[in-house]
């Protein structure tokens, strides 16, 4: 197996939104979204954030090879309420993909358990006896026999989720180095986008969405 080299893209990350309680930001694919192990990994979205915003606080995560939206906290509070926000489902979030092949129908859920596979970490698995339950929903933009455009909207989110569940159908995410195999995996990026955020301010409670331009 090829060992890993993290090589984070040197671009500053791109700030929709910033106010006195939350922050929202364009991740960059190749960047982790929090420090991984060793010094050569420490380099990430909120270390990079931090050095404008000395307050930032993480509510979520991205994988690294996923680019798109990403929401953080700027006091304790507001990390609380969004949090909270997460865990009982209650942000609505939309990725954009490109997958390897047509696939069809045109919308349909898939609801498959996933647990982690601890001998291939950090690669998830499909486990209808442990797993934890995962469902996601997906409506095709446009499609070829050769691929297929899709916006994906997980109602639940665990970890590789997305990525999971299309390898599942048959139809890996073009680009990805642990789910897709040959051609599908030949790709400079995970074509994975998280293009819109859509949660309550933890201040005044008012729902509100931000969007990032799909960069594929």
């Amino acid at each position: 197996m090829t060992e890993f080299v993290y090589d984070p893209p040197p671009d500053i990350p791109v700030v929709l939104h910033a106010d006195h309680h939350v922050l929202v930001v364009d991740k960059q694919a190749g960047l982790l979204s929090v420090p991984g192990r060793g010094e050569d990994r420490a380099d990430c979205l909120i270390a990079r954030l931090r050095e404008a915003f000395p307050t930032v606080l993480l509510v979520h995560r991205l994988d690294l090879d996923t680019s798109g939206v990403m929401v953080f906290a700027l006091t304790p509070q507001a990390q609380r309420h969004l949090s909270k926000q997460f865990e009982d489902r209650l942000t609505k979030k939309v990725y954009v993909a490109r997958l390897s092949g047509r696939l069809q129908p045109e919308t349909g859920r898939v609801d498959l358990p996933l647990i982690v596979d601890w001998p291939n970490r950090p690669r998830q698995k499909v486990d209808h006896v442990e797993g934890r339950p995962a469902q996601t929903d997906w409506r095709v933009v446009r499609a070829t026999d050769v691929e297929t455009r899709v916006r994906l909207m997980p109602v639940t989110g665990r970890s590789h989720q997305l990525r999971v569940h299309m390898a599942s159908l048959g139809h890996p995410i073009l680009g990805d180095p642990l789910y897709a195999t040959g051609a599908a995996a030949d790709h400079p990026r995970l074509m994975l986008h998280a293009e819109s955020l859509r949660f309550r301010h933890p201040d005044t409670g008012v729902q509100t969405g931000f969007s990032a331009k799909v960069p594929f």
